[in-house]
């Protein structure tokens, strides 16, 4: 086998193996208000239970991360899925420094609120 078509192969097979680990992992869309005393981050979670959820927020950033679970009352017996069952994370850096003190967080209607006053 020549070196260049086994260095390709060698390429596709890194690829290929590196490519679902990508697929499952989902990064959840945000809104970002700027509010008079900081910010609002309202993050789409459909579907995930607010105890799956951790954040963390640190001089200019709100980091979430989580699980979605696929939580089916029924057996299935065949199926076709669509919707993002697994890991997640996201990392919003914001121009201001936050106040990790002040994080108020409120699950409604699939969104997650995040509310962080800025630094005085």
């Amino acid at each position: 086998m020549s070196r260049y078509l086994s260095h390709w192969l060698e390429a596709l097979l890194q690829v290929s193996e590196a490519a679902p680990q990508r697929a499952a992992c989902w990064r959840p869309a945000v809104d970002v208000y700027r509010t008079p005393e900081g910010w609002l981050l309202k993050f789409d979670l459909a579907g995930v239970a607010p105890t799956d959820v951790s954040i963390v927020v640190n001089e200019r950033q709100v980091h979430i991360r989580g699980i979605r679970r696929d939580r089916v009352p029924v057996p299935a017996i065949q199926y076709h899925m669509e919707i993002a069952y697994s890991r997640f994370e996201r990392t919003i850096e914001l121009p201001d420094a936050l106040d990790p003190k002040t994080v108020v967080t409120e699950s409604r209607d699939g969104m997650l609120y995040v509310r962080v006053a800025t630094r005085k």
